[in-house]
């Protein structure tokens, strides 16, 4: 069982869901629906640390990034708003972006920090050693 929640197989031949609704849900004018861009994300297990970095460039962090914790779950949300010039065309995302994922177990939910430099937000959760290994549960016949 992986503690990444977030991990995908490496050198996949299948494409990334994010990749697949970021490219097909303006044209199918699902994104105006569900307002929202899936942000990018990479995560590692590191160090006791479970450390998540969002892909964010152009924003300002104060005003326009929110990190937030909720049952175990870490949800990133971001706005960057479009600058209107008329000089040619654009092939980048605007609006709001947002990306959950589930905490492994035993991230320290009240000990999380968030840094962002040069368009990268990182978020580092603590994370507890596994208490132990899993108790076996004696199955008793019915008759």
């Amino acid at each position: 069982m992986s503690l990444i929640p977030a991990h995908r197989q490496q050198h996949s031949l299948l494409p990334d869901f994010t990749d697949v609704w970021n490219s097909l849900a303006p044209a199918a004018g699902l994104a105006s629906m569900f307002g929202t861009h899936l942000l990018r994300v990479e995560d590692t297990v590191d160090d006791g640390h479970y450390v998540v970095r969002a892909e964010i460039p152009g924003v300002d962090p104060d005003k326009d990034v929110e990190v937030s914790v909720r049952d175990g779950q870490l949800t990133i949300k971001a706005e960057r708003s479009e600058k209107h010039e008329e000089k040619g065309r654009s092939e980048f995302s605007y609006g709001s972006f947002v990306r959950t994922v589930t905490l492994p177990q035993g991230a320290d939910e009240d000990a999380i920090e968030a840094s962002y430099a040069k368009g990268i937000l990182t978020v580092s959760v603590p994370v507890a050693e596994p208490a132990g290994e899993a108790k076996k549960v004696q199955v008793k016949q019915g008759e």
